[in-house]
């Protein structure tokens, strides 16, 4: 990931990051098996960009050999808190802190945009044993859901990117080309209450690195919205989990 202000970001809000974040569903990590055609039970695992654990969590949980990596001290220093069972070393994907031909599966949840593709293909292919798969994969609010759409313009309202179409593809538009990846795309659901919700929108990198002020007044009227839509208080999200797979 390359370190940047807004990359790292994150790293003032890790407890918050931890707490409202959605995870992956399980129907995700049965694709990554099928498209990296060998199970995660047993396979050595790096876990790159890792934060606090979410998509960590879920691999270690399958049985694989997890390793995590991440650049912020304080996401890293949540991480150990939720698993200290499992290993975590600080790095990023331009360099990666791992031994040539050692990884079985690398992967990357969230993560891959925050790097330079000319630093961390080589160094993807570096640590993957041969044969090896490399998983990167983007959870993303389901457009085509009438209220997230609507949320959406006005979040691209607020953040200067006007009012384009959300392009359902778009995280396979720009994946590294001397790579041979697979895609799929993966439905899911989750219901929460709505200030864990807010809370969630809170946690984005953009928010992170906008005026107090201005975060506060967006989510202020964002409560007010979703109030009307949402009267149980209870918010449910759609998201599509988009997700490339490129074996070595």
């Amino acid at each position: 990931m390359t370190i940047t202000s807004q990359a790292r970001s994150f790293d003032k809000a890790a407890a918050s990051y931890a707490a409202n974040r959605p995870s992956y569903p399980p129907a995700l990590l049965d694709a990554v098996e099928e498209l990296a055609d060998r199970p995660l039970n047993g396979a050595r695992v790096a876990d790159i960009g890792a934060g606090t654990g979410l998509a960590t969590a879920l691999l270690h949980a399958r049985g694989a050999h997890v390793i995590a990596v991440e650049p912020g001290p304080a996401m890293a220093s949540q991480f150990r808190l939720t698993q200290p069972g499992v290993p975590i070393v600080l790095g990023d994907g331009n360099n990666l802190p791992l031994a040539s031909e050692s990884v079985d599966i690398l992967t990357y949840a969230q993560a891959w945009h925050w790097t330079d593709p000319h630093k961390s293909v080589p160094e993807a292919l570096r640590v993957l044993h041969p044969g090896g798969a490399l998983a990167l994969w983007w959870n993303d609010s389901d457009s085509s859901v009438g209220w997230i759409a609507a949320q959406d313009t006005r979040l691209r309202r607020l953040f200067g990117a006007g009012d384009t179409e959300p392009d359902p593809m778009a995280r396979f538009r720009h994946l590294p080309h001397q790579l041979n990846f697979v895609t799929r795309q993966v439905p899911w659901t989750r219901s929460v209450p709505l200030e864990t919700h807010l809370a969630n929108l809170a946690s984005y990198s953009d928010f992170l690195v906008l005026a107090k002020n201005a975060t506060e007044t967006f989510l202020a009227a964002e409560r007010g919205l979703l109030t009307e839509a949402f009267p149980n208080g209870t918010v449910e999200e759609r998201y599509v989990v988009s997700l490339a797979v490129a074996t070595r």
